[in-house]
């Protein structure tokens, strides 16, 4: 079968000599049983190509299920996939099937299998090495004969490293390799997945199609685009909705794009050095970590600012001294308290917007008034904060905050356990 004929069979759009090279090796390796591991970031399209390596198969009239790893609570996880006898556990009233059983004959797709516990990735990797398995609370051994690709989005050798994930069950999945390049490295076939996405929604809406202008043609395969095909299509869909208007000018697609995405919390996209062997999603502590960066910058710009304008009125300077030792008995000046006794609001203070007229310079010199400031940031505290909001956001849907917040469920799950987060 020709590379097109599969893009038309399973509606891929793109010409990327990146995107025709990973559709190759997946109608290579479909007509073996060799394990698959497909590395690219979240969004790309991994489970499409899953399904590409079935239904090219000669397994392709048995059973396919797609099982996402991250989504399923560490407790369980060895019963969903393996299965259980009755009694095995609380709550076992009978015994069931677990997803590799019921699937027999076929093909198992793991998606995030990189948030596996330790011992289930035991479990997987005995089926990989000799397709046998054990039920939770049983001691017969079982023989599968399962054909398992898996996904992940996190870079494997620094999960290796970390210890996070086991070498040997790495290389066994490993055994044949597909990078699914990104959306901004293939950024010509981005006006077309547009122009695709701008069409089904007309369909499906009973309205005329949008169709993007020249200069948003080229912004457009500029953006970064974090969440990859699957940010596209929701960017489609919003404005296909939303605007009146149905040619897209720069303005309106660039009011769809916000700055940092990728998270929808604001946070900054990090990048973590060279990808071996795919990659693309950051650990949590990551993202605190830089958000505690960000913070303290702003935190050092506030300080420069402030010491600026006592500086530019000395007469208030004295005045918050004064207030600060009326209110604490030191010298120290009492912030927001002093503050919120001034006689005069800050706009009567510096009319005209003169605030905005002091050099950077000037602002951000370091002079005697200056106070040094310890920083007393927790990283956990901002972490619980920053979950609470999601779990806030998404009212409690734990599935969608993880997603916003670029952890896996399992990870939310456990972290709301360990800090006790009420939502």
């Amino acid at each position: 079968m020709q590379i097109q004929e599969i893009k038309n069979r399973f509606g891929i759009i793109g010409s990327s000599g990146r995107l025709d090279r990973a559709l190759e090796i997946a109608q290579q390796v479909a007509s073996t049983n060799l394990s698959v591991l497909i590395t690219g970031e979240s969004g790309v399209g991994k489970e499409v190509f899953s399904k590409i390596i079935h239904q090219l198969s000669s397994r392709k009239h048995g059973p396919f299920i797609a099982v996402n790893c991250g989504a399923i609570p560490e407790g369980t996880i060895d019963s969903e996939l393996f299965g259980h006898e009755k009694g095995s556990f609380t709550g076992a009233s009978d015994s069931r099937k677990g997803y590799f059983e019921g699937v027999n004959g076929g093909t198992i797709f793991l998606d995030e299998v990189a948030d596996l516990p330790h011992q289930t990735q035991v479990r997987l990797l005995r089926v990989l090495e000799t397709g046998e398995f054990i039920r939770v609370g049983s001691s017969k051994v079982q023989k599968i004969d399962v054909r398992v690709v898996a996904a992940t989005n996190i870079n494997m050798q620094d999960a290796i490293r970390k210890g996070k994930f086991r070498e040997d069950l790495f290389y066994r999945l490993n055994t044949v390799p597909i990078r699914i390049p990104s959306l901004r490295d293939r950024a010509e076939d981005i006006p077309l997945l547009f122009r695709k996405f701008a069409s089904d929604f007309a369909e499906t809406y009973k309205m005329p199609s949008i169709r993007l202008l020249p200069e948003s043609i080229d912004q457009i395969k500029e953006y970064p685009w974090p969440g990859n095909v699957r940010q596209l299509k929701n960017v489609a869909e919003q404005i296909s909705v939303l605007e009146h208007e149905r040619d897209i000018s720069l303005a309106t697609l660039v009011s769809y794009l916000p700055r940092n995405e990728g998270n929808g919390l604001g946070m900054p996209i990090l990048t973590t050095g060279p990808e071996p062997s795919g990659g693309g999603v950051f650990s949590d502590r990551e993202v605190m970590y830089s958000i505690l960066v960000e913070m303290r910058k702003e935190l050092n710009d506030l300080k420069g600012v402030v010491y600026a304008l006592l500086q530019q009125y000395p007469e208030l300077a004295n005045q918050l001294a004064e207030m600060g030792r009326t209110s604490s008995g030191s010298s120290e000046w009492a912030g927001s308290k002093a503050l919120a006794q001034a006689p005069e609001s800050w706009e009567n203070r510096f009319p005209n917007n003169e605030v905005a007229l002091i050099p950077k310079e000037k602002a951000l010199a370091p002079g005697p008034m200056t106070h040094s400031v310890e920083e007393s940031l927790s990283l956990q505290e901002q972490e619980m904060d920053l979950i609470a909001r999601a779990l806030k956001k998404y009212r409690g849907k734990r599935k969608n905050a993880a997603r916003e917040l670029g952890i896996s469920e399992r990870t939310l799950y456990r972290k709301i356990k360990e800090f006790g987060i009420k939502y």
